[in-house]
């Protein structure tokens, strides 16, 4: 059973890296291999601090709507609060 990956058979692979070789020599392969290892990594890393800033700004925006929560529960109250007081003085009016 052959592994397909990305449609490209392992034969296809050994000339692709038999290229690879000729173009770039032996030599220059690590170096080539380092650095895609270290750009990889970058984009990683980036990747990595892009979702720890959403997921710390949604950890904010869930704190937010705790207040808001809170805030809106307390002007209902003085609201209630006011409907009550005042609840007299509209009836006479």
């Amino acid at each position: 059973m052959q592994t397909v990956f990305l449609f490209i058979s392992g034969p296809e692979i050994m000339v692709i890296l038999l290229i690879v070789v000729m173009v770039f020599g032996a030599d220059k392969i690590p170096e080539i291999a380092r650095g895609l290892g270290k750009g990889i990594r970058q984009v990683k890393d980036a990747t990595n601090d892009i979702k720890r800033e959403i997921k710390d700004s949604s950890d904010n925006v869930a704190i937010d709507k705790d207040i808001s929560k809170n805030i809106h529960k307390e002007i209902k109250a003085v609201k209630d609060n006011i409907d009550d007081l005042t609840g007299p003085i509209k009836r006479q009016f």
